[in-house]
């Protein structure tokens, strides 16, 4: 069974956070049974981890080259560990894949959270009546748990997360075979080299977004949030809900509602503000060759928190993640609130560390398509890219029952007419108005079509826009294809799938 990640993204990208992962030079079954049982028991939720044997880490890094292993003895290694995993109580039976990297031969071992945690491990595991262990990672090490960890790990057997947990209301045909497979083609997933021969079960067992016994075999709520066109159908209002008000009375203001998979609400609505929000302004500085450029609102900031609003949301609410934009400021809000062991100073500081996590796989799915940062990088990320900009900090919001969680971030003070600090002249705003013009749609158009052929309902889309095309999108294409710049790859233009080409 192939795991959803290849060893390439594992070992060269920041996908998975290095304390996930456990390198051993060689084949060890002691240790090997301690980690993945370590892994299962996935004490702090982050989702279990990898192990790989045929690599030796040092400073928490893979030593390159790999040393690998005998290509001949991974038979023995995978029938050796199937053994040793059934000394586990309750029994726990991780994925593995035989890969090949940099040349040679490594077995990848995934050990996701288990659901019957805590899992006891033999000390000896050679040793038919050896001492049952419990084993908890803490940073990048398998170490035993202490009597407390222990019954933490106790009070976790009946507290799996609602994201990881069966749906019963659902079917194996609300998971949608053509978003599972555009996923699979998003992250790079080794699945896509037998994708011809697997059926979507088949791809949700791989990816753990179904599970159950044969005969109550069901979608997990982190399948349907991804997976499914309509995931509002299982989680009321699982939206997110955009209201531009850009002049205190109310005139022009505009309301826009993201639905579909989670991640593409979410990229929907990051391209709307992206396009729709997002202004700069140029100064020429006295006596400095180079202009400084600065713009309203950090883009890079306003996707970490609204990101993060997805990540970090619960479904079991029914409510939205909102973005309201006013004239002078941004506010994101989710619900509920931080975790109470964040003190309210701790928020004041921008210091929010948690040890648990609320969505640990939605987290893993929004990790592989790069739209979260690791754990408890996203806030510092903002925060620098809002520095970075010269903009004011934010404001983080919360009530004493921590029912929800607000992000204020301020316009730049430049688009208040202040100007810049120190001696400049009077700048220019370039290449963004909050209403597009022609000239501006088409050079959008024709930036996305550098990038792929895509659909024009799906440029519309890109666009920040919902809904039908407007007569105005639709005039622009027709243009386009007119001066020659794009071409459909088909002769039909009623399909709605036929796809543009930039000549």
């Amino acid at each position: 069974m192939a795991i959803p990640i290849t060893i390439d993204k594992l070992l060269n990208e920041n996908i998975v956070e290095w304390a996930r992962i456990e390198f051993k030079e060689g084949w060890n079954p002691k240790t090997t049974l301690k980690t993945i049982s370590a892994f299962a028991n996935d004490i702090d939720n982050w989702g279990g981890g990898y192990i790989v044997i045929g690599a030796e880490e040092k400073d928490g890094k893979v030593v390159r080259p790999v040393k690998g292993i005998d290509p001949n003895s991974v038979d023995k290694i995978q029938k050796e560990l199937l053994k040793y995993c059934k000394y586990l109580k309750p029994v726990y039976l991780p994925q593995t894949e035989p890969v090949f990297f940099e040349g040679k031969m490594l077995l990848l071992v995934w050990c996701p959270g288990g659901y019957e945690r805590p899992y006891a491990c033999p000390k000896a595991p050679d040793s038919k009546n050896s001492e049952k262990i419990y084993y908890i990672r803490k940073l990048s090490s398998t170490i035993e748990a202490t009597d407390i960890d222990v019954k933490e790990l106790m009070s976790l057997t009946h507290n799996i997360p609602f994201d990881d947990r069966i749906n019963p209301k659902a079917e194996m045909k609300d998971l949608k075979y053509p978003i599972i497979k555009n996923y699979l083609q998003n992250v790079g997933s080794s699945l896509l080299d037998d994708i011809d021969n697997l059926d979507t079960d088949q791809l949700a067992r791989n990816l753990r977004i179904a599970d159950g016994p044969s005969e109550y075999y069901k979608p997990l709520n982190v399948g349907l949030l991804f997976f499914n066109d309509h995931p509002e159908m299982f989680f009321p209002y699982s939206q997110i809900e955009v209201v531009n008000i850009p002049d205190p009375t109310g005139q022009g203001m505009e309301e826009r509602t993201f639905t579909g998979p989670i991640d593409e609400q979410l990229q929907n609505a990051l391209n709307y503000i992206k396009n729709n929000v997002i202004a700069e302004k140029i100064f020429k500085v006295i006596g400095q060759a180079e202009a400084i450029r600065v713009k309203n609102y950090s883009y890079e900031a306003i996707e970490e928190f609204l990101s993060n609003a997805i990540y970090h949301k619960s479904y079991q609410i029914h409510e939205p993640v909102t973005v309201r934009i006013e004239a002078d400021k941004i506010e994101i809000t989710s619900t509920p609130g931080p975790d109470r062991s964040i003190s309210d100073d701790d928020i004041n500081k921008y210091q929010m560390r948690t040890r648990r996590y609320r969505n640990r796989r939605i987290g893993d799915f929004l990790k592989e398509l790069h739209l979260v940062e690791g754990r408890n990088t996203g806030i510092p990320t903002a925060i620098k890219a809002i520095k970075e900009n010269g903009s004011p900090l934010p404001t983080l919001l919360t009530d004493e029952e921590r029912s929800f969680f607000s992000v204020i971030i301020p316009i730049h003070e430049a688009f208040l007419g202040k100007g810049l600090s120190g001696n400049e002249e009077a700048g220019k705003d370039v290449n963004i108005s909050k209403r597009r013009t022609k000239k501006q749609i088409k050079e959008c158009i024709l930036d996305l079509l550098e990038e792929e052929s895509i659909s024009a309902n799906e440029l519309y889309k890109r666009l920040g826009y919902s809904g039908n095309a407007s007569k105005t999108f639709r005039n622009c294409v027709e243009e386009l294809i007119a001066e020659g710049q794009i071409h459909y790859a088909s002769d039909n233009m009623q399909d709605a799938n036929n796809v543009l080409v930039k000549n």
